[in-house]
C-alpha cells in the first residue's frame, strides 16, 4: 500500500520513502535509533493555509476589537490599528512579529483552560475568507499522509512553529496527530494564581519567545532537547531550524514547501512579507534542502472535503 497516496510519484516521494527505509534499517549504515528519529515540522504555510493571513491572525481580527475597548492606547500601535479597520494589506506589510503581537494580546488575564475554550469556539465555526472553507479543513492532505508514514516508523513529531503554542495546542491532536506536549512556537509570560478551584495559569500581555528564525533553534533545545534528523517548513523564518537539522552528523533529510499552486490554494513566495521564501529558494540547491512544489508533487491538496479552487492567483 502506498503510504503517501497524495504525493505524485517523482523525486520529492521517492527521496522521502527512501530516506525513511534507510535510516530504520537495522544494522545497515544510516540506520539511526529510534530514540533519535526527531521530526520538526512548520505549521503555518507547512501542515495547513496561511494566506493571506496566518489563521492566528484571523482569530486576533475577532478578538482585537474587545481588547482595544478595554485599552484604547493600543490602537496608537499599527497592527492593532490595522486589525481594528480590517485592513489587511497593511497587515501583510508588517514585520511578522508585530502582526502577531496583537494575536498573542488576546491571551491577556484568561486562564490556559479559558484561552483554550475561546479559540475552540472560534475554530469551530470560522471560515477561511478567500478559499471559503473552514480553517479547520485547510490541513494539508500530503502532510498528514507524512506525519503518519513518520510515525509509523519510529519518528516522533513535532510542530514548531511562530503561531501560538496555546493555540496550536487545541487543534494539534485532533488535525496531526501530534499530542499537546509536543508542540513549540511562541509563548506568552503566565503567572500562577491559587483562585477559589486551586491553581491555575493565568496569561499576561507580555510576549516571552516570538518562535521564529534563530528562535525556533533555541526552543528545539530547550524543548525537545535533541537535533531533528528531519525537518520540514516553508520560508525564510525556518531556515535556522533547516540548517540546525541538516547540520548533524548522520543522514539528514529537510525539505521546504514552495506556495506555487493559484488554482487549488495560493501562489507566493518572495514577496509575502509576513512568511517570505527568498534565500530559501536562492540556495536550497547549496544548502542540501529539498523544495516540494504544491503543483507539481502533489496530487491533492487539502485533507478534508474537495478541492476549492479559489479563482485566481494570489
Amino acid at each position: 500500500m502506498d503510504p503517501l497516496p497524495s504525493w505524485n510519484d517523482g523525486a520529492a516521494k521517492s527521496g522521502i520513502l527512501d530516506f525513511v527505509a534507510r535510516v530504520c534499517a537495522q544494522g545497515g549504515p544510516d540506520f539511526v535509533a529510534p530514540a533519535e528519529r526527531i521530526a520538526a515540522f512548520d505549521n503555518d504555510g507547512t501542515l495547513w493555509c496561511e494566506y493571506p493571513l496566518q489563521v492566528q491572525v484571523f482569530f486576533a481580527l475577532a478578538e482585537v476589537k474587545r481588547l482595544a475597548q478595554q485599552d484604547p492606547s493600543l490602537l496608537e500601535k499599527p497592527a492593532f490599528k490595522a486589525m481594528i479597520d480590517g485592513d489587511v494589506k497593511t497587515l501583510m506589510s508588517l514585520p511578522k512579529k508585530d502582526v502577531f503581537e496583537p494575536a498573542f494580546a488576546t491571551h491577556a488575564g484568561m486562564t490556559v483552560e479559558e484561552f483554550h475554550a475561546n479559540a475552540w469556539r472560534w475554530l469551530r465555526q470560522a471560515e477561511h475568507p478567500k478559499l471559503r472553507r473552514p480553517f479547520l479543513r485547510n490541513t494539508y492532505a500530503p502532510q498528514r499522509e507524512l506525519l503518519d508514514h513518520l510515525r509509523a516508523n519510529g519518528f516522533k513529531t513535532y510542530i514548531v512553529t511562530g503561531g501560538g503554542i496555546e493555540f496550536v495546542r487545541v487543534v494539534a491532536q485532533q488535525l496531526y496527530g501530534i499530542p499537546p506536549e509536543q508542540v513549540v512556537g511562541s509563548s506568552t509570560r503566565m503567572k500562577l494564581e491559587d483562585g477559589a478551584d486551586g491553581m491555575v495559569l493565568r496569561k499576561l500581555p507580555e510576549l516571552g519567545s516570538f518562535d521564529d528564525r534563530d528562535e525556533k533553534v533555541v526552543n528545539i533545545a530547550l524543548h525537545i532537547g535533541r537535533r531533528p534528523v528531519f525537518a520540514f517548513g516553508n520560508s525564510d523564518g525556518d531556515l535556522p531550524m533547516i540548517r540546525y537539522t541538516l547540520g548533524g552528523t548522520g543522514p539528514r533529510m529537510a525539505w521546504l514547501l514552495h506556495h506555487d499552486d493559484a488554482t487549488r490554494e495560493f501562489a507566493y513566495d518572495r514577496d509575502f512579507r509576513l512568511s517570505a521564501l527568498r534565500d530559501g529558494l536562492d540556495r536550497a540547491a547549496e544548502l542540501g534542502i529539498g523544495v516540494v512544489s504544491m503543483q507539481r508533487d502533489w496530487n491533492r491538496v487539502f485533507a478534508d472535503g474537495d478541492e476549492t479552487p479559489n479563482g485566481g492567483n494570489a
